[in-house]
């Protein structure tokens, strides 16, 4: 890893040091963490699912709409490489989506119908703890160099010790009440996004990218803000009016 890599890497820990404060926001972090991976890394985008109580993995976060829906897809059909990597507990690294029916005869085609060529999945592990696992998608059919593998399991091993230990979170188990409330924040985001992209004439995914610098910027909580916008579009005039 070169210098710049080194210190771009140290920035990214301590932002998600930075991140876990008392005012904890669950789906902000997340996010965050698919972002910064892939920035970090030579893929095009980078998704994140989460075990819920039942030990069903369910989507939480993703850097771009098109890896949101492939994630959905793979949630829904219990196939795919974070599946594989979450039941196994071990990374899935450097396959070939062109190559991969046999393993995932759904998956496979549907990330590639998506500009999809190569994919990697790494759990979200703390000693015997497993949480979730963390997605990410090449538009080429390249791979992953040693060094990058060692960065992204350390993002990992990062943001899965800070969820163990944000104070909602006991003994390693994502409580059913704390995980209930981001999956319904990220039902409202999503209908945020949808709003917001029709009233500012935006795609999907820099309606997002809008709504999320209004609450850095503000220093209100992604759910909250979405919920408004959802329930009452003009009490965020700035937000909402067509540019």
């Amino acid at each position: 890893m070169n210098t710049l890599a080194e210190h771009r890497l140290a920035e990214v820990f301590v932002e998600i040091a930075d991140t876990l404060v008392d005012e904890f926001d669950l789906i902000e972090f997340l996010q965050m963490v698919t972002t910064r991976t892939t920035e970090l890394t030579s893929v095009s985008a980078t998704g994140l699912l989460l075990a819920d109580p039942r030990g069903d993995l369910v989507f939480m976060a993703a850097s771009d709409e098109s890896v949101r829906l492939l994630e959905l897809f793979q949630v829904e059909n219990a196939e795919g490489p974070c599946q594989d990597c979450f039941r196994t507990r071990t990374p899935v690294v450097n396959t070939d989506l062109d190559h991969a029916q046999d393993s995932w005869p759904l998956f496979a085609p549907r990330a590639v119908a998506l500009g999809y060529r190569s994919v990697h999945a790494f759990p979200l592990r703390h000693h015997s703890a497993v949480i979730g696992a963390l997605g990410l998608f090449g538009a080429t059919s390249g791979r992953l160099s040693p060094s990058d593998v060692r960065i992204v399991q350390a993002l990992a091993d990062v943001a899965t010790i800070g969820l163990l230990q944000e104070r909602t979170i006991r003994r390693g188990l994502v409580l059913a009440e704390q995980l209930q409330g981001a999956l319904n924040s990220r039902i409202t985001i999503e209908q945020a996004k949808g709003t917001l992209a029709q009233l500012r004439g935006v795609t999907v995914d820099e309606a997002f990218r809008l709504l999320r610098s209004y609450c850095r910027d503000t220093g209100r909580r992604l759910g909250d803000v979405a919920s408004e916008v959802v329930t009452d579009p003009a009490s965020h005039p700035d937000l909402t009016r067509a540019g």
